[in-house]
């Protein structure tokens, strides 16, 4: 069995091959990851102190002295074209922070779109600017910061090596906008302690995209392509006469004061308790961070949003706990895996009873430990945790080690390994390869990506096939996606630390997309694809597949979009399973063998109007019965101030074995004052399990090292027509960063 001195003992002995592996490269040169004359490039200007009022309005004589991006490139709605309003970029410096002024230039100002105040929202259908910094210049990785007219902030993490955003990461950074008569502005401070960075690097990679919603405008400063997302670092510009910048000891202690009013029960009284956490963390040069954490408290995380489900298969929910997120890019593994569910390191098991279900019971985080960052070309990230005992939950011990190595320009080749399990069953571990091959200039400027992939796991008493591999070949451009997807799993892969929903299968995944942009008055870009997910036992002998074929999908230069979807399903369930279950109702569908077809027309209203949603029809055959689905989202954005969100879904099934009505209602309701007072409350109920449950939510951050939550959960049971109380809790931390 794994004890956390064998796990730190292995653990160490392979970081310190992935530090000897890094010392290496940098003694042989590194291989250089860009050409700079194929882009952009803009000087910053330096200060020794800042003098910068941060009030969004670049009023300081000082920002018209400073190098600047006069104007961005237009993606959309054409490519290559010029902007109806400019936008000016400048970025300052100082021995410990990074400031970037916009001026946001609009003929309308009237016509700005923005709804938010909030903070970690995604503000993909308002008025707002990216920026995107790669400190390592390594094309793979990057930090991405964005902000609208109205202050609300999103920041995350660079994932999939530019693919994708890892939303859940938060840093510590400050924002403050302005409007007047030629448009917005903002002023942007990122310490440099919220970051890391590669040490002796005098030009960092930078990208500024920007959004005019009312237009479908977008504009970029490097990369401006259609087939080119603004996350994809190999092809931002750069950011030149970067200096060195002053980490002092580069120390966070971060304690924390919580209390607890709990009620579990109806019967039960009322229970107060206190307790203290602390997180430390210590940066080891400029691009390592260790990480530690005592007594690890989540009370701020936001509860899981529920989902129906009418499949025999887990769900997968988000990791949304801070700890577990920094770092988190490079625990990534394999290129694929997405699409069969399958994770070999999941951090959701670590710290939570039965992680696949929504508002998963807590288990206790006696302490945490972490390393990550990059050293020269290597990527390193390790994680070591003990959790205490929970009723029958035993104490566990867990760790992963993950090491990818950059290779050629945008490639990688790595490993990871996991160790332990969360029941404590002895002789568990995971150990993986993955190869990625990727480029953004196929054909000129075109993305392609090539991925392979295998891992092994074992514990003992497990018995079977306990190897799942596979690859990806991924040409995703605007006008022509082809996806081609292969993922085997034996019927022994259960990785203790992971996620594996189904086993023993064959999964491909093929998929043609063809997205023309019609030259018309009315219509943006047409939509059309051809996909299909067949999944087989391991003698090819089918189990499932699933088709997707869309001949009308249009989005229009309003941003409405109206789509209709052909679904033929097949299923061969090995034995009965509950498609809809209550205390009181089951409908079983029987083991066999089953095909459908299922139609779907969805309709969407853009999120630039006050008032926006979409809603989807559904229906056609459902194993040997039918089905029908009305799912719809409500939106009303009277002002920045507060937003009301509502949702549903509602399945109306008729089986031979029954006939069942499932609904999931859900509403939220956001009051934001700023981006750094907001209230959020999240309603939901579902008929089968007959909770109506509420998570309210309080953050203050009354400093930028600061915040203090308030978050109160109440849950009801609906027993016949009448709701009766089933449990309540009050939650209030305080949490406070100290930086030296």
């Amino acid at each position: 069995m794994w004890s956390a001195r064998s796990l730190l003992r292995h653990s160490s002995m392979v970081a310190a091959c992935a530090l000897f592996a890094a010392d290496a490269l940098a003694q042989n040169g590194e291989r250089p990851t860009t050409r700079a004359g194929d882009r952009p490039t803009l000087r910053v200007g330096t200060l020794s102190e800042s003098v910068v009022s941060l009030d969004g309005v670049l009023s300081e004589p000082l920002w018209a002295t400073m190098d600047s991006i006069s104007n961005l490139i237009t993606i959309e709605p054409e490519e290559g074209g010029v902007p109806v309003g400019r936008t000016v970029v400048r970025v300052l410096v100082t021995p410990t922070d990074i400031i970037i002024g916009l001026q946001c230039y609009d003929p309308d100002p009237k016509g700005i779109v923005s709804f938010s105040r909030a903070r970690d929202i995604e503000l993909d259908e308002e008025d707002h600017v990216v920026i995107i910094l790669d400190p390592f210049q390594d094309g793979r990785s990057g930090y991405v910061f964005a902000v609208n007219p109205d202050g609300s902030r999103f920041d995350g993490l660079v994932s999939a090596e530019g693919e994708d955003v890892n939303s859940n990461w938060d840093a510590v950074w400050e924002a403050r906008t302005a409007r007047d008569d030629r448009g917005w502005s903002a002023e942007i401070r990122i310490p440099i302690r919220s970051i890391s960075y590669k040490k002796g690097l005098t030009s960092w990679g930078y990208n500024v995209e920007r959004r005019v919603q009312r237009l479908q405008e977008t504009s970029r400063w490097s990369g401006a392509s259609q087939d080119i997302e603004i996350f994809q670092t190999s092809r931002a510009g750069l950011l030149t006469d970067v200096p060195p910048f002053d980490l002092g000891r580069g120390l966070s202690i971060r304690p924390s004061i919580i209390g607890n009013l709990n009620r579990d029960e109806p019967v039960a009284p009322s229970e107060f308790t206190g307790d203290v956490s602390v997180d430390v963390t210590q940066r080891i040069g400029t691009n390592l961070l260790a990480s530690l954490t005592y007594n690890t408290d989540f009370a701020e995380t936001e509860a899981d949003a529920r989902q129906p489900n009418l499949t025999r298969f887990d769900i997968l929910f988000p990791e949304k706990r801070s700890f577990f997120l920094e770092g988190s890019d490079i625990f990534e593994f394999g290129l694929g895996l997405d699409d069969a569910n399958l994770l070999p390191f999941f951090s959701r098991r670590i710290g939570l009873l039965n992680p696949e279900e929504g508002d998963a019971e807590k288990i206790p985080i006696v302490l945490g430990g972490k390393l990550n960052g990059r050293i020269g070309n290597t990527n390193l990230a390790t994680l070591l945790v003990r959790t205490e005992s929970l009723d029958s939950v035993p104490a566990a011990t867990m760790g992963v080690v993950r090491i990818k190595q950059n290779v050629l320009e945008e490639s990688s080749v790595g490993v990871i390994a996991t160790a332990g399990d969360p029941q404590s069953q002895s002789g568990s571990w995971l150990a993986g390869v993955d190869v990625t091959y990727r480029t953004s200039r196929f054909l000129g400027d075109k993305r392609l990506l090539v991925g392979l992939w295998g891992l092994r796991n074992d514990r003992d008493g497990l018995q079977g096939n306990k190897n799942a591999y596979g690859f990806k070949i991924d040409y995703p451009a605007d006008l022509f996606n082809f996806a081609l997807t292969s993922v085997t799993i034996g019927d022994g892969v259960q990785p203790s630390l992971g996620f594996a929903p189904r086993t023993d299968i064959r999964l491909w995944d093929v998929g043609v997309d063809y997205d023309p942009r019609p030259a018309w008055g009315l219509v943006r870009q047409m939509f059309h694809e051809l996909s299909a997910v067949l999944v087989t036992d391991l003698d090819n002998q089918w189990e499932s597949y699933e088709g997707t074929i869309k001949p009308f999908d249009w989005l229009l230069e309003s941003g409405d979009r109206l789509g209709v979807e052909i679904q033929p399903w097949g299923d061969r369930p090995p034995e009965d399973f509950a498609v809809f279950e209550t205390e009181v109702d089951t409908v079983t569908i029987p083991a066999g063998s089953y095909q459908w077809m299922r139609y779907a027309v969805t309709g969407t209203l853009a999120e630039k109007r006050k008032l926006s949603g979409a809603l989807t029809y559904a229906f056609g055959r459902f194993y040997d019965g039918h089905l029908q689905t009305i799912e719809g989202t409500l939106a009303l954005k009277p002002s920045p101030l507060f937003t009301v969100e509502l949702a549903g879904e509602r399945n109306r099934g008729e089986l031979p074995g029954g006939a069942f009505t499932q609904y999931l209602y859900s509403g939220r309701l956001e009051v934001k004052p700023s981006a750094d007072f907001q209230v959020s409350s999240i309603l939901q109920y579902d008929n089968e399990s007959r909770s109506f449950g509420t998570n309210t939510r309080l953050r203050w951050t009354f400093n930028p090292l600061g915040d203090l939550f308030v978050v109160f959960n109440h849950n009801m049971l609906r027993n016949l027509d009448r709701f009766a109380f089933e449990s309540n809790q009050l939650l209030v931390k305080l949490q406070y960063a100290l930086r030296r």
